[in-house]
Formats: C-alpha cells, sequence, structure tokens
C-alpha cells in the first residue's frame, strides 16, 4: 500500500488548505474505473465524487468542479490557473462565483475533472470536502482585517477551523453538508445567522473570542441561528465547534429524512435549550479534554507586507471623472490602515472569463500586492489598493469589462445557475437574473434609497441564491395552463442580511405565482409602489411592513395571469435564454448523497 503523505501545514498566500498528491491520483484511478464499469453501484463512486468536490450536472456525463477558497481569499496565481482551466478545460470558457464564495465550473467530462483538479492543485487549491455532507467551503467576511472597528482580524482563525476540519473523521459522513461563516464584526456581512455555525469576534478581559451561533439555514425551512455561546475563547471554539458537530453527527434520526437532515432541524425538534444541554454534555465527554489550541493551525499571513509601494506619480482622471467618482462611491471603500482602500469588482452573474481572469490577476499583482477575496455577492474584494491608484485599477477594469458601479446595488442581481446545470433546477434563474438586470439598469434608478435594494432569485427552493435574504426574491416554480407547462417564480419581499446592519430577516412569501416572463415587470411594479408610498426616508423593508404584503400582491395581480397557449403567446411558454417549450424536469440532487 501507498505510504500516506504527511500533512504540512504553510502560512505562504494561498495556501490554506493542504493537497495531498496521492488523492488527485486516486481520483483519476476510480474515475477511468468507474468509466469501465468497475462499481455495481453507482451510487459508491458519487459519494466517492462529491467528496473531491465533483458533482454531477442536470446534463449526462458531465460534471461540475467546485473549488474551495477558505474565506474567500485568491491569489493572482490561483486567478491564472482559473484562466487556464477556463480556456484549456471547461467547455463554457468561464468560472462561476458562487454565494459561498467558492468557484464553480462546469460541464466537464469525468477525465477531464480530473486533468483539472491537478492543474488547481499546482497553484494550492483544492476541492477536497467542497460537496457532500461534510463541512464545507468555511466563508468570512472578505473585508476582515481591513474594517474600521473590529476587534481583531477573523481570518487565521477561519483558516485554523478550515483546516481543523479538512479531512477530520468526525466529518465525512454527516447526516447533511454543514456550513460555517466568520464575519469581521457586529455588521455581520458575512450573514453568521443564516449558517449551521457562526462567530463573530468579542473580546473579554482582554480575552480574544467569538459569539458562537448555531443552526441558522434557508430553503424550505428557513431558520436564524440560535446563539450557542455569547462568549467562546479563541483557545475553546474549535471544542465547542466539536462538541455542535458530534451532536449532529449522532444525530441517526435525521438520516432518515435527507430533505430535512440539517442541524436546524435537529434544533427544531429537539427545542434549542434542550440542544444546548446536549452540547454542553457532549462536552463533558474525554474526548474534550485534549488540548484545543488553534496556534498550529492558525492562517497568519501578513497581507500588508504585500501592499504597493507608492509610486511618484498617478494617472489622474479627465473626461471620465464623473463616471469614475460613481464607481468610487459605490465600489471603493477605505481600509483601517491609512492610505489604503478596498475595490469591489462587480462580476455580472458571478461568471468570468478567461481574459478577465488573467487581467484580474495582473491588476492584483500591480495594484494589490496579490491581495484579493471573492464575496457571497458573487464579487471580488481588491484589497490594499493605494487611495493614489484607484482611478489607475478603474481603467484598468473598464479594459476588462468590469469597471461597472454599483457593486452590491440594485443593479447587482444575484442567482444561482439554475436549470443551466443543477438536477434540482426547476427554472433559468440566471437567464432571469440578466432580464431583471437590464430591466433595472434600463430605469436608470438614481433615488438612493431605491438603489439599495437586493434582488436574488434561486432555480429552486433551496435558495442557493437567497432568495430569502433580499428585498425582491424569487425562486422557480412551474404553472399549467390547458396543458401545458410555463415556467414561474414565487416570490419574496422584505428579506435582508447583506446590508451590513447585522440583522438576519427573512422575507415574506406572496401568495401568487408570476410566470417568468412577467417577473421583470413585477419588479418594475414594486419599485415604483415602493417610491409613491413611502414616507421620507423610509427604507423598503419599512415601507413593505407598513403597508403590509396585500398591496404589492394587488400591484401585479394581473401579471399572474398567463394567457392562453396561442402562437402569439408561445414565449410565455418558454423560459429565459431557452428557445424550446418549458417541460419542468427535475432530478435527483446529490447535496445529500
Amino acid at each position: 500500500m501507498r505510504a500516506v503523505e504527511t500533512i504540512v501545514q504553510t502560512n505562504a498566500p494561498g495556501k490554506v488548505l493542504p493537497i495531498l498528491r496521492e488523492e488527485l491520483e486516486d481520483f483519476e484511478t476510480e474515475a477511468t474505473r468507474f468509466l469501465a464499469g468497475g462499481y455495481e453501484q453507482e451510487a459508491v463512486f458519487q459519494g466517492y465524487r462529491l467528496k473531491q468536490g465533483v458533482y454531477g450536472q442536470r446534463q449526462a456525463n458531465v460534471q461540475m468542479l467546485r473549488v474551495k477558497l477558505p474565506f474567500g481569499g485568491v491569489t493572482p496565481e490561483q486567478m491564472d490557473a482559473f484562466a487556464e482551466l477556463t480556456e484549456r478545460i471547461a467547455p463554457l470558457r468561464k468560472g462561476h462565483i458562487t454565494t459561498r464564495q467558492n468557484f464553480q465550473f462546469h460541464h466537464m467530462p469525468l477525465l477531464k475533472a480530473s486533468e483539472a483538479l491537478r492543474l488547481l492543485a499546482a497553484a494550492g487549491l483544492s476541492t477536497r470536502e467542497a460537496c457532500g455532507n461534510t463541512v464545507r467551503n468555511v466563508t468570512a467576511d472578505p473585508w476582515a482585517g481591513v474594517t474600521e472597528g473590529e476587534l481583531f482580524d477573523a481570518t487565521p482563525y477561519a483558516g485554523a477551523f478550515a483546516r481543523f476540519w479538512l479531512r477530520n473523521p468526525l466529518s465525512q459522513l454527516l447526516p447533511r453538508k454543514f456550513k460555517v461563516a466568520f464575519s469581521a464584526d457586529d455588521a455581520d456581512v458575512a450573514i453568521t445567522g443564516m449558517h449551521d455555525l457562526g462567530f463573530i469576534p468579542r473580546v473579554r478581559d482582554g480575552v480574544r473570542g467569538f459569539r458562537m451561533v448555531c443552526g441558522g439555514g434557508l430553503a424550505i425551512m428557513p431558520r436564524e441561528a440560535v446563539v450557542v455561546r455569547e462568549f467562546v475563547s479563541v483557545d475553546e471554539y474549535l471544542k465547542v465547534s466539536e462538541a455542535v458537530i458530534r451532536v449532529f453527527n449522532a444525530a441517526d434520526m435525521l438520516r432518515k429524512n435527507r430533505a430535512m437532515a440539517r442541524i436546524k432541524v435537529l434544533i427544531d425538534r429537539v427545542g434549542a435549550d434542550r440542544f444546548l444541554a446536549m452540547v454542553d454534555e457532549e462536552l463533558a465527554g474525554d474526548w474534550a479534554q485534549r488540548d484545543f489550541s488553534p496556534d498550529r493551525l492558525l492562517f497568519l499571513d501578513n497581507e500588508e507586507e504585500r501592499a504597493p509601494a507608492r509610486r511618484d506619480a498617478y494617472d489622474q482622471p479627465g473626461a471620465d471623472a464623473a463616471a469614475f467618482h460613481r464607481f468610487a462611491a459605490t465600489n471603493a471603500r477605505a481600509q483601517k490602515q491609512q492610505g489604503f482602500s478596498t475595490v469591489q469588482v462587480k462580476v455580472t452573474r458571478g461568471d468570468l472569463t478567461p481574459e478577465q481572469f488573467r487581467g484580474l490577476a495582473a491588476i492584483m499583482r500591480e495594484y494589490c500586492g496579490g491581495n484579493a477575496r471573492t464575496t457571497v455577492q458573487q464579487n471580488l474584494v481588491l484589497r490594499w489598493v493605494r487611495d493614489e491608484s484607484l482611478y489607475e485599477v478603474w481603467t484598468r477594469l473598464q479594459a476588462l469589462d468590469l469597471g461597472e458601479a454599483g457593486a452590491n446595488t440594485v443593479t447587482d442581481v444575484v442567482s444561482c445557475p439554475g436549470t443551466d446545470s443543477c438536477k434540482l433546477g426547476i427554472t433559468s434563474s440566471m437567464g432571469l437574473n440578466r432580464a431583471i438586470q437590464e430591466r433595472v439598469a434600463e430605469l436608470a434608478i438614481d433615488d438612493p434609497l431605491t438603489a439599495k435594494l437586493h434582488i436574488k432569485m434561486s432555480g429552486c427552493p433551496n435558495s442557493c441564491g437567497q432568495h430569502h435574504l433580499a428585498n425582491i426574491g424569487f425562486h422557480g416554480a412551474a404553472m399549467k395552463v390547458e396543458g401545458h407547462q410555463l415556467p414561474a417564480y414565487h416570490a419574496f419581499l422584505g428579506g435582508s442580511g447583506e446590508e451590513g446592519n447585522g440583522r438576519v430577516r427573512i422575507g415574506t412569501q406572496l401568495k401568487l405565482r408570476l410566470p417568468a416572463k412577467r417577473a421583470p415587470d413585477a419588479v418594475q411594479r414594486w419599485l415604483d409602489l415602493y417610491r409613491r408610498e413611502r414616507l421620507d426616508g423610509e427604507e423598503f423593508n419599512d415601507c413593505f411592513d407598513r403597508l403590509g404584503k396585500e398591496p404589492f400582491e394587488e400591484a401585479v395581480r394581473d401579471l399572474t395571469i398567463p394567457g392562453e397557449f396561442t402562437e402569439d403567446n408561445r414565449t410565455m411558454f418558454i423560459d429565459w435564454t431557452k428557445y424550446e417549450l418549458y417541460v419542468l424536469e427535475r432530478g435527483e440532487g446529490e447535496c445529500a448523497v
């Protein structure tokens, strides 16, 4: 038997997760064996494949590859690797930023996925446990470490958490997937309240620690997390985390129905008080006596050491000054380190081409010291940009078609891939994203309160697009008219989560279904209603609370009637970006295999 490689931790930029060469070799061997018919049960290989981050698509014989980026961190060399992957291996020639700060690449044949794993590993990128019933990618506030007022940088501890649970025997076959987030401060940009486990920095009597929450989630049973500890020290946060996951892993009742196997369901069934008592009981076990200090696992990367030095001169705005200042107002943010800013790059639908990957890598090298992180809004945050160089960065982004203003505003629409690739997809959420973004852009909204809104959609109820947390959200559905099917959406209003106000609020579902082709009209009407009926300075969610959902339902009532199936009305029965009549085709997802 081949000797197992020793896992060595390194704090080199981008090298958060250790990679085992033998796993890459094994994947190629097992994939070849599977294609040759060497597995009697496909489900056995499926479970193995998922643990390596390779996910089946609704299209036959192709895979989606998910790359883990702990806390969203990515280096120029890794962006170059993504460029090569999209150019040489991924048929669609694009990579996709997810709402969990990962990158995904679609439509790859199985053996091509094996080739991609080797390419990524050479750049320090891991897909291990990006899928399956494991601790998934550990997300974090992409401004952690540079945010004014934060108690300390949570990044090293997010890195330690990711390292602690990767390949951990306890987390290889959980009842269901397990998602974790670290925020920088009480603004809670990482939205810890919707995670299985979440951490927000605290300091008590000079000791660093976290406020720790558990059991949040969206999908068919949205819940806000409950507090596990108001304060847990950094020396014990891994231990209490293990107690939580031990309780979760031991809950065999959850394994009877994988659709209801998340830790939020366990808490819902036994009650928060009993769950917390179960965690305390677990902590009394002998296993808890060992040392859980994270010191040996901390990801310690001094980004400031790589920050670019000040040059003698920089380009200055000219005739394009107005456009640049609009960009800077929405996309640039001052760091707590004097003289530096972050720049949030608005990545439309989270998709990047090979040329854009390479262009961003060059910008990162020249202007950021190589420092950047993805966001849960499917964007990219460039860090350590000198204030003097903001205009030059913008012009470079413009050349890549990435210099658009309005990051994280009403025109920055978020969606999952939907029926473009997902087995569970009901509708083309990416197509609806495009249609709504185009409509909102046409409205040329200059009202600051309206511009603050967030619009999100998912292709099914599972909320990968986080539609529950949007001011205006949609999830895919289907309707029948005269024996014909047409794509449709359920609508949710009044949600929040990414505004940076520390609040998780689940949107209210309206009692209606909208044909997919009518959703942009509905968005426009709801925006008009808000601007017409709001009080002075009243934000959308407050206006929705005051008016109630009925006026918003009534405003679009006529849009819910699709009309008869005729040649003139045929497009109503065809989904966005598609050409054939809609037919609901939904397979069995692999999230819980």
